[in-house]
């Protein structure tokens, strides 16, 4: 009988091959075939580094104050919209049981618990037709009778016709309820509310209405990169299915929004709440669940400023460029600080890069970038952005260094750096030791070679 188990498990694990990390699945082909290998050679060799990397270029997209950022990075527990604690102290003993027992429906997330759900979404997602899906609910006995299944860690043939769509649609909703936590955790609660107010900016500057699409989908490609490894695969696994579902709306009725309003409560929602605890946001999130199902080919996919930040961290570059506005060098290649400095990896193997190549690149981006600048319409925004780029241009001849902080977060930017840099660069300036930066493309300073 373990026999037959084990090989049962082996088998729904090779239908869920896309729970494994790249490493495994790549290890036998050449990098190049593997854009996000370096961004996942980070994240498992370096989380630290990692993650300051990528908080760093959220809060350049969405203001965090700092309650909010720590909440996100993890410093610390989250707050969020509560009914009764009470309730939730119950909830966490039930949950504790459940995961002893090794139940699926409510117990933490795990790979083999994802594996048991993936032949629900295996089986809905060849059955996207039904009209209602999602919507209609299925007959409470099958429903008892498959969850019970899968619990006891059974493979189950659903074609043969003992279950219909809908109670496999519906009991997929279930195990997403009964989740510890939701599955976009509560960490990123706050931040999903700060990404649905991404908007446009109108011709004389102002916030329009109008959702900012580009930066909206950055936001969550970021955000998804700091969830949990099991939560960021069964939230790709829904999405696709979502994603495909809303796709055949014209023959099952379910658009994006329909689906949103289905599956907001059991991915987003804090748990242990109500409609009237959450007040004015829920047309707000269940419009970025619409917006997660509609760009979710997207979402997954590391940014390109990511990818490449993260060869040249391990190609042996001299010089890492940060999408942020400011640096993350230390500029101490030597000593321990560049073991652990985000902007000076240890040398490797590999070709030196000139210093003449990295100035005409850097010039080459200043041009194209200037003129994505001047296209903008006038706005107070763009005279900013302009007299940047003019001390670029004719920097000072002062010998203070050059320091310009973003807008939208100069608290939280002092705090990554220092959480980054340690006190070796504000040594360093005690000691009159820096020479004044150069520019990068970004108008950041970068730091420069000591005496």
């Amino acid at each position: 009988m373990a026999a037959d188990n084990n090989h049962n498990l082996d088998k729904r694990s090779s239908k869920c091959n896309v729970f494994n990390t790249q490493e495994k699945s790549l290890s036998s082909q050449p990098v190049i075939f593997n854009p996000d290998f370096f961004v996942e050679r980070l994240r498992h060799e370096h989380p630290q580094a990692f993650t300051d990397l990528v908080l760093s270029n959220i809060t350049r997209l969405i203001d965090l104050p700092g309650d909010e950022f720590s909440q996100l990075s993890g410093e610390a527990e989250p707050r969020v919209p509560t009914t009764s604690a009470a309730g939730g102290f119950l909830r966490s003993l039930n949950f504790l049981k459940r995961k002893e027992k090794g139940l699926v429906f409510g117990a933490p997330l795990t790979e083999e618990g994802i594996a048991q759900i993936y032949q629900l979404i295996e089986y809905l997602s060849k059955n996207l037709h039904v009209e209602g899906l999602f919507r209609v609910p299925g007959h409470s006995l099958r429903q008892a009778t498959l969850k019970e299944m899968l619990n006891a860690g059974a493979e189950i043939d659903l074609e043969t016709g003992d279950f219909h769509p809908n109670d496999a649609a519906t009991l997929l909703k279930a195990f997403l309820g009964e989740l510890p936590e939701p599955l976009l955790t509560h960490r990123h609660y706050l931040a999903h509310l700060k990404i649905g107010e991404l908007t446009r900016f109108d011709e004389l500057g102002n916030k329009s209405t109008v959702p900012d699409k580009e930066r909206q989908i950055e936001a969550f490609q970021l955000l998804f990169m700091l969830l949990p490894p099991a939560n960021r695969s069964l939230l790709k696994l829904l999405l696709d299915l979502l994603y495909h579902t809303a796709r055949n709306q014209h023959v099952n009725k379910m658009s994006a929004i329909n689906l949103a309003t289905m599956f907001a409560p059991h991915v987003i929602w804090p748990k242990n709440v109500t409609a009237s605890d959450l007040q004015g946001n829920i047309e707000k999130l269940n419009k970025g669940v619409a917006s997660l199902i509609r760009y979710s080919q997207k979402l997954f996919k590391a940014p390109a400023y990511i990818k490449e930040y993260a060869r040249l961290y391990f190609t042996g570059s001299a010089v890492l460029k940060s999408n942020d506005d400011m640096t993350l060098c230390s500029g101490a290649k030597n000593g321990p600080t560049a073991a652990v400095s985000l902007c000076t990896p240890t040398k490797r193997s590999g070709p030196e890069v000139s210093d003449t190549e990295h100035q005409d690149y850097t010039q080459s981006a200043l041009r194209e970038l200037y003129q994505q600048v001047n296209k903008m319409p006038e706005s107070a925004k763009k005279k900013k952005l302009i007299k940047q780029f003019e001390k670029v241009q004719s920097p000072s001849d002062s010998k203070a260094p050059v320091c310009r902080r973003h807008w939208r977060s100069r608290s939280l930017g002092e705090k990554i750096k220092r959480k980054v840099l340690g006190s070796q660069i504000l040594m360093d300036k005690e000691n009159g030791r820096l020479k004044p930066p150069q520019l990068s493309m970004c108008g950041s300073p970068k730091a420069t070679k000591k005496d």
